[in-house]
C-alpha cells in the first residue's frame, strides 16, 4: 500500500498504492468539494493539470445529491468521471464549522443542514457509511476538530472522544468493506490526530490511535488561525509517534511555503481550497512569488502568467488577457486562473519529489521556502 523509497533528514519520498491508481508522493489532493473544482475545472481537466489525488466532501455529497444517489449511480468516480485515486474527508470539519447550529454528544453530532435547515444526525457509523456508500479510496476517520486556542480540559475531552469514535469508524468500515455488495471493498482508513496546540495531547492521542493500525494517519486541527510556527511546532511534536511505514497527511495545508516545511518535517499528503480560492479572485502563484493579475500595471502585459509555467493558461493566453476577464467580469477568468494555480501546486510536489530523488530537497527549501509565499515584487520583480 505505501512504501517509503527514499528520505532526506525527515523528508519522505514514497509511493503509494490504491485500487484506483498509484501516487508518487508527497502529493497535492486537489480538493472538489462539491465533486468539482470550483471554477468550471472538471475531472477531465484535472488530468491535464497533473492531478493524483481528488479529495471529495462527506458532508456536501450526503446533503446533495445524496449520498444513496451516488452509489445507485456506480459511485463517485462513475459520477464524476474521475478514475483516479479519491479521498473522502469524514464530514467532521464541516459539521464542526455549524458552531451554532449543532449539538454533540457521544453517540455522534445533531445538527442544522446549512442548505435547508433540516436537523441530520451523523456519528462514526454513518462516516463510514456515507463513505462506503461514495466508493472513495480513502474515507478519514470521524473526528472532532476544535478551535484554536482551545481549553485544555475540553480539548483533553474532545482527544478522548475522537479515540472512542475511531474505534467505532475501524469496526464499522470493517464490516462494510468486507459486505458483498461493497462498491470499493478496497477501501482505506485513515485516522485523525488531534490535541488543539498542546504537545503533550498531540503525543498522548497520536500513541492511542497509532495501536488501532489504520491504513494512514492525518493530523487534524491545524491551520485554523494559530500561528504558523505553532502549526509546524505540533507537527514536530507528534510526527516520531506516527508510524513510520504509514502515509501521513497534513489535512488543510496550506500555502507554498507550509507544504515545504511540511515535507520537510516528514509530512506525505496535504489538501487545500487555498489555490482555488485565491485564483478566483484574482491571486496567481507563480515561481517569483505571487501576483494579483487585476492590478492596472498588468494591463498591456503580453507575458504568460508565468514564463516557467505550460499550464493552459500560460500556454495560451496572457496576463493582459486574463486581466480582461477578470475586470469584465468573465467566467473564462475563473477558469483559467483555477487551472494554472493547480497546475503550479502539482508542479510544485513534482519539483518536491524531483529534488528529494537526486538528494537536494535541502537546497530546494533554501531557495524557494521563501520566495513562493511573497509578493512577487517583494523577491526581486
Amino acid at each position: 500500500m505505501f512504501e517509503v523509497i527514499k528520505r532526506e533528514e525527515r523528508a519522505r519520498r514514497g509511493v503509494f498504492s490504491c485500487p484506483h491508481g498509484t501516487v508518487q508522493t508527497p502529493v497535492f489532493m486537489n480538493v472538489g468539494t462539491q465533486g468539482v473544482i470550483k471554477g468550471a475545472v472538471s475531472a477531465h481537466d484535472l488530468k491535464e493539470i497533473g492531478c493524483q489525488i481528488e479529495l471529495s466532501n462527506t458532508y456536501h455529497r450526503h446533503l446533495r445529491p445524496g449520498d444513496e444517489n451516488v452509489r445507485a449511480l456506480g459511485g463517485l468516480h462513475r459520477f464524476m468521471d474521475w478514475d483516479g485515486p479519491i479521498l473522502t474527508d469524514s464530514g467532521g470539519f464541516q459539521v464542526f464549522s455549524l458552531s451554532g447550529l449543532r449539538k454533540i454528544r457521544e453517540e455522534g453530532v445533531t445538527f442544522a443542514s446549512h442548505i435547508d435547515g433540516r436537523r441530520i444526525f451523523m456519528g462514526p457509523e454513518e462516516s463510514m457509511r456515507i463513505q462506503a456508500n461514495l466508493g472513495s479510496d480513502i474515507a478519514m476517520a470521524f473526528d472532532e476538530c476544535i478551535e484554536n486556542p482551545a481549553p485544555r480540559p475540553y480539548v483533553e475531552e474532545s482527544c478522548a472522544r475522537t479515540a472512542r469514535w475511531l474505534e467505532r469508524c475501524v469496526a464499522e468500515h470493517r464490516r462494510l468493506v468486507e459486505s458483498p455488495d461493497c462498491i470499493n471493498p478496497g477501501q482505506m482508513l485513515f485516522g485523525i490526530n488531534q490535541g488543539g496546540t498542546y504537545p503533550q495531547l498531540r503525543v498522548k492521542h497520536m500513541q492511542e490511535i497509532a495501536v488501532l493500525d489504520c491504513d494512514g494517519y492525518a493530523i487534524g486541527g491545524l491551520a485554523v488561525g494559530e500561528p504558523t510556527q505553532v502549526m509546524y511546532d505540533m507537527i514536530d511534536a507528534v510526527e516520531p509517534y506516527m508510524p513510520q511505514d504509514k502515509p501521513r497527511y497534513l489535512m488543510g495545508v496550506g500555502t507554498p511555503d507550509n507544504i515545504i516545511e511540511g515535507v520537510a518535517r516528514g509530512i506525505d499528503f496535504f489538501d487545500c481550497v487555498m489555490p482555488a480560492r485565491n485564483a478566483r479572485h484574482g491571486k496567481l502563484y507563480t515561481w517569483s512569488g505571487t501576483i494579483n493579475i487585476k492590478n492596472e500595471k498588468y494591463k498591456l502585459d503580453n507575458s504568460p502568467i508565468d514564463s516557467q509555467c505550460h499550464c493552459p493558461a500560460c500556454t495560451h493566453f496572457s496576463r493582459a488577457y486574463l486581466r480582461h476577464l477578470f475586470v469584465a467580469g468573465e467566467m473564462l477568468a475563473m477558469r483559467l486562473a483555477v487551472l494554472h494555480n493547480l497546475y503550479f501546486y502539482n508542479e510544485l510536489m513534482r519539483r518536491i519529489r524531483s529534488a528529494l530523488d537526486e538528494g537536494a530537497f535541502q537546497e530546494f527549501r533554501r531557495k524557494y521556502g521563501q520566495i513562493l509565499g511573497r509578493p512577487a515584487g517583494q523577491n526581486g520583480r
